[in-house]
């Protein structure tokens, strides 16, 4: 998908804006943050920051560890891993909105002296080889048709050994499913695999699966629980076109079936 086409959930020229309102409204000092303030808007996958901690407990990051979050959003994953590890952590999104508004908000929290943000394509990474130690790539591929592409760059910038970690949602019982979602508007958009195809695709680039869990229940669950939740200021649907629409199209069709969740690790 060019920067051209992106869908109009990541791109509405208004993200900045909304997420400030966002904190404002929420009676955050947007001079005085910490990232921890963020959590509950920055996450812009399934599961949010509680999925993004159990990912990061299945692989080994230390403070002198390379990570790339590859498919950053507006960075709250690089900004967790930042925070948490102490670790240098580069981010690619293909919105340059998105690159932009990660930037902002990283400087916000003083994490921009520990993540550097590129605007590129996860298929076309803009790094050298056996540039980094982990790979986190987090409700990326249902946007990307050229999946072995999409693998195929994360093994090669991977070091010898380094580890990909990978949280996604695949296509479940193969009933149709209802739109939007949060990473597409229409089916046109959405680039949904097996949990079959996804992990032997990872394999035919190089990967050895070291994790491969379908914790699709469990996310459900919270998901429910997250739509359940007394309403806020700050959430996706602050800078997400209809993102409670989207939420509740997501969260019936992962307890009906119709989408299942992935958690896995591999290893280059």
């Amino acid at each position: 998908m060019s920067d051209s086409r992106l869908s109009t959930q990541y791109v509405t020229g208004t993200s900045r804006a909304d997420i400030e309102q966002a904190l404002i409204a929420a009676g955050k000092d947007v001079h005085a943050l910490q990232a921890a303030d963020l959590a509950m808007l920055e996450d812009y996958h399934t599961g949010g920051r509680i999925a993004t901690a159990q990912l990061a407990d299945l692989v080994d990051i230390t403070p002198v560890s390379s990570v790339l979050d590859a498919g950053t959003g507006v960075g709250g994953t690089a900004r967790y891993l930042a925070s948490r590890f102490g670790c240098a952590v580069a981010a690619v999104d293909l919105s340059d909105e998105y690159c932009e508004t990660a930037r902002w908000l990283n400087r916000l929290v003083g994490l921009d002296d520990r993540i550097m943000v590129r605007q590129g394509d996860v298929t076309a990474l803009p790094f050298d080889d056996a540039s980094f130690d982990v790979v986190f790539s987090q409700h990326v591929q249902m946007n990307v048709a050229a999946k072995d592409e999409l693998y195929q760059e994360a093994r090669r910038v991977l070091k010898a050994d380094g580890r990909l970690a990978l949280w996604d949602i695949t296509a479940g019982n193969g009933r149709e499913l209802d739109y939007p979602l949060p990473w597409a508007e229409i089916p046109s958009h959405s680039h949904l695999s097996t949990p079959a195809a996804l992990r032997a695709g990872i394999e035919a680039a190089g990967f050895t699966i070291d994790h491969w869990a379908d914790p699709t229940e469990e996310v459900a669950k919270l998901m429910q629980a997250v739509r359940a939740l007394p309403p806020s200021p700050l959430g996706l649907h602050a800078f997400v076109p209809d993102f409670r629409e989207r939420l509740q199209n997501l969260t019936t069709a992962l307890s009906d079936g119709r989408l299942q969740a992935i958690r896995a690790t591999a290893r280059a």
